[in-house]
């Protein structure tokens, strides 16, 4: 009876994919902020910081 009832939520998980675009525009939205990064240099400060900002505001918005 477990058994079954571990596939049935390993199939839940599977097919939900809410909030998967959202992943994948952050996703793509790192890698074009690397690559300009890499490529102006000048501008690896001001990515640098948006960033952190990022990173504190949805560590407050986790707790």
């Amino acid at each position: 009876m477990n058994k079954l009832k571990n596939l049935v939520w390993n199939l839940r998980i599977i097919k939900d994919t809410k909030g998967q675009d959202l992943i994948e525009y952050a996703l793509m939205a790192g890698f074009v902020a690397v690559a300009a990064g890499a490529i102006m240099p000048g501008v690896s400060t001001s990515i640098s910081t948006i960033f952190t900002k990022v990173a504190s505001v949805t560590s407050e918005a986790a707790s």
